[in-house]
């Protein structure tokens, strides 16, 4: 790792994040330096761009976050349903939970799915 300290410049960000810098938050980018100058009357110039990661959306949003299931949506509009994890225990009731989890799915697609 190379350190070095560079006097009397001039920084100029392009932030998405923030309005400007905050103290102590570190920004993910690329540091350009726009001019070197040799000499000592002038200023160096950086520009730093700060860049978003590619998963900075969500890639299957929910639409639907129940107890038992969640609905995403995919890329290309159409919907799935996701079964949580199922916790059997000595109170486990198979017909509440089949129940629960028609009741949710009812509850989900409401509004979601035109009828035809």
């Amino acid at each position: 790792m190379n350190k070095n300290t560079i006097l009397c410049c001039d920084l100029k960000t392009i932030l998405s994040s923030d309005r400007i810098m905050k103290a102590g938050k570190e920004y993910p980018g690329v540091l350009r330096r726009d001019v070197e100058i040799d000499e000592f009357r002038y200023n160096e110039i950086f520009t730093f761009v700060e860049t978003m990661p590619q998963t900075a959306g969500k890639r299957n949003p929910h639409v639907f976050d129940g107890k038992y299931i969640t609905v995403t949506r995919r890329a290309d509009g159409s919907l799935r349903l996701n079964f949580k994890e199922l916790k059997t225990g000595p109170d486990f009731n198979l017909e509440r939970f089949a129940l629960g989890v028609y009741n949710e799915i009812c509850m989900a697609l409401y509004g979601l799915v035109e009828e035809g």
